[in-house]
């Protein structure tokens, strides 16, 4: 599944839906700039995953997200954990990873360098967050 979002003269942002290491895992993976006019293909993909036991967000294709961005992925992260799932960030880039940290979001999420990192670590049990890896 590829979601992309138009802006002006091509596209600004994408998200391509992978599987992960089983049918209850779910990598998403982000291309461009996530913001407010950009955020419904991000909505959409999270929407499809409601089911999934995790959904590790791959963000190393991420030039720039913006608060709207980062409350679709506070809000999915709580919709997830309502069902007993987690959302899980891996590969954040400097300006993604600084706006991240500078709003306390990373301390919520566990962050890992790469999607291979995180998916290596599918055992780590549902729940929390604020486990640093990367």
């Amino acid at each position: 599944m590829s979601v992309d979002s138009e802006g002006g003269a091509g596209k600004r942002f994408a998200v391509r839906a992978g599987p992960g290491t089983s049918d209850a895992v779910v990598v998403l993976g982000l291309v461009g700039e996530l913001d407010h006019d950009s955020v419904g293909p991000l909505t959409r993909a999270l929407d499809d995953c409601a089911r999934a036991r995790r959904v590790v967000v791959d963000c190393s294709g991420l030039t720039f997200c913006d608060s709207t961005g980062l409350n679709e992925l506070l809000r999915a992260r709580l919709r997830l954990r309502e069902t007993g799932g987690r959302l899980d960030l891996a590969g954040l880039g400097p300006p993604v990873d600084r706006m991240f940290e500078i709003t306390g979001a990373r301390l919520v999420f566990r962050v890992y360098a790469d999607t291979a990192e995180a998916l290596a670590d599918d055992g780590a049990g549902a729940g929390g967050g604020g486990e640093a890896h990367g």
